[in-house]
């Protein structure tokens, strides 16, 4: 499974990782087109196809999209969507739309990317009616904001900064109204692996510290330090993708670590082939049924180097510590 998007300290590594965002929305794009979910927007950013992926990459993206919407959903309604979101390294996500279409819309969804990736969305927004009319049908006035780099509306806002200059993201959170005092939902996908450990430490930080009512997803490989591991980083680094924060993806119990130490009260993480194995059963076999998949153990290894953990603080007593598979 590609990585989305993340932060390195050279440009070029800045820009082996944006290239990251288009191979997943590719990925998605394919799976999504082979039926394993549906995604009706995902073809106004990626318009082909593309190439077949490998049985094993399409159920790998399969359970990343169903796990990482399975605790967003819950948290949605543990808060009865009196919450906000904000999507970290967002890239070419459609989750917004889902939500629309779902009745499952918070307060606001915030989405944060580098600038460059910010502009390619908002342009893609502006020019196809299918993904700015819902924009349009959650917003009170005549005109949004909108120019190259952020967009805001009444209930979507996204903004072009760099996740790795803290003060900056606060301040233009802080521009488009973030509240502090709403239920927070905090999403990442394959972002704080390419920040070293002070930077994701630092962002991880600064959220436990301004909402008292959180949770934070955060989807990205685990179980780095064997063979399986060892060969992803070297395939990543020859497309100029350092994995500068891997040392925090050795486990689940040093994916847990990372945000006990910053702040969170409770932790919980599981690699995804246990995420897998806990998906609806029915679904599971109409999935498998697709397309065949000659070795289960590719798919088994793949699986288990990658993981969603979740972390939470509950002022509010929601029982946010609650929300699991």
């Amino acid at each position: 499974m590609a990585a989305r998007r993340g932060f390195s300290d050279t440009d070029t590594a800045d820009e082996g990782v944006r290239a990251t965002c288009d191979d997943a929305t590719i990925c998605k794009r394919f799976a999504s087109s082979k039926g394993y979910w549906k995604d009706p927007y995902i073809q106004y950013f990626v318009r082909n196809v593309g190439e077949r992926k490998a049985p094993e990459i399409n159920r790998g993206y399969y359970a990343r999209v169903r796990g990482v919407n399975h605790l967003l959903d819950a948290f949605i309604r543990k808060t009865e969507c009196n919450c906000q979101i904000i999507n970290l390294g967002a890239g070419l996500d459609t989750t917004f739309w889902r939500l629309k279409d779902e009745d499952l819309l918070p307060k606001k969804y915030f989405e944060v990317d580098f600038p460059v990736v910010v502009a390619r969305k908002i342009h893609s927004i502006k020019t196809k009616p299918p993904l700015s009319k819902p924009l349009i049908e959650t917003h009170s006035t005549d005109s949004l904001l909108l120019d190259s780099h952020s967009l805001d509306s009444d209930r979507f806002c996204i903004i072009g900064v760099d996740l790795r200059d803290i003060s900056s993201l606060d301040e233009k959170l802080k521009k488009f109204q973030i509240n502090p005092e709403l239920p927070t939902l905090l999403v990442s996908e394959c972002v704080l692996v390419y920040m070293t450990p002070a930077q994701s430490s630092n962002l991880l930080h600064w959220a436990a510290d301004n909402f008292h009512t959180a949770m934070f997803i955060n989807y990205e490989q685990v179980n780095m330090m064997d063979r399986f591991g060892y060969v992803m980083i070297e395939n990543l680094q020859r497309r100029q993708c350092i994995l500068a924060g891997v040392e925090a993806c050795q486990s689940l119990e040093s994916q847990k670590e990372r945000f006990l130490k910053t702040g969170w009260e409770h932790a919980d993480a599981l690699d995804m082939m246990t995420v897998y194995s806990v998906l609806p059963q029915e679904d599971i076999i109409r999935i498998e049924h697709l397309e065949f998949l000659d070795e289960r153990e590719l798919l088994q290894q793949l699986l288990q180097h990658y993981s969603i953990c979740w972390a939470t603080k509950d002022k509010l007593k929601l029982g946010l510590s609650q929300v699991s598979f």
